[in-house]
């Protein structure tokens, strides 16, 4: 009885899906999420996208040299100096309010997405409650599914607002439950939208001295900081492609 019980909390398939998002909404429920949230939760689908991504994170496995010219580490260190350049007094601001240098969050921008380029065509709530469904890592993901129909709540997403494969959103790429706890209204129009670029990176800054962030100190492998760049990804050559590419940026 215990095991049939365990695993209907769970599937790999999506025949189960829409009965565990009926068990599903009865935890939303309890965690404060309201009536838009538990409209986005009914409403989502089964994402057979995001199960083959989820298979299939082949780069992750590459050396550092590969990841790194896979990723366009070259274009990005280019196009971040130029944006650090063109837009200095935002990201000086943004290093005197969080401590974090422009170079780390331009290298995860342009990385995440191609600085804002394509932030994904996955419909994030589907995504997110797929992989919470799903028995891989169910527990790692719940958190961000609760995230994600808090933040429709909101009204920073719907139900129908596109990320990527893994239901990370905006220009950075926020997984759901850490973008409702770290969001910042920088812009001041009263809402936090992970799809303005003021507001995503501010967010990315103040995510990642929340994490503990040394003001001043380094973020090479080895130096206090790195271990922050962690948080943000947990693939060692994502953290070291970051480390390098920020320091070219940073100069």
């Amino acid at each position: 009885m215990a095991t049939s019980a365990l695993a209907a909390t769970c599937g790999n398939t999506g025949a189960g899906f829409d009965a565990w998002k009926a068990d599903f909404a009865r935890d939303a429920k309890k965690a404060g999420v309201k009536k838009r949230g538990l409209a986005a939760l009914s409403s989502a689908r089964y994402a057979t996208g995001t199960i083959k991504a989820d298979r299939n994170q082949k780069s992750f496995k590459y050396s550092l040299d590969k990841f790194m010219k896979v990723r366009g580490a070259t274009t990005i260190v280019s196009q971040g100096r130029k944006r650090k350049a063109g837009n200095a007094n935002f990201f000086a601001a943004l290093e005197r309010q969080y401590g974090v240098p422009a170079g780390v969050i331009l290298a995860i921008h342009g990385m995440e997405t191609g600085f804002g380029g394509f932030m994904g065509d996955s419909a994030v709530v589907s995504a997110i409650t797929t992989l919470t469904y799903d028995c891989r890592r169910s527990d790692f993901f719940k958190p961000h599914a609760i995230g994600a129909l808090k933040l429709v709540d909101q009204g920073a997403i719907t139900a129908n607002t596109k990320g990527a494969k893994h239901g990370e959103l905006g220009h950075t790429q926020f997984l759901p439950g850490n973008a409702l706890k770290y969001g910042v209204d920088a812009n001041g129009d009263g809402r936090v939208d992970f799809y303005n670029q003021t507001d995503a990176l501010a967010s990315t800054a103040n995510f990642l001295r929340q994490k503990g962030w040394k003001p001043g100190k380094g973020y090479q492998e080895g130096q206090p900081n790195f271990k922050v760049i962690k948080q943000w990804n947990a693939a060692t050559v994502y953290q070291k492609a970051i480390a390098i590419m920020g320091a070219r940026i940073d100069g």
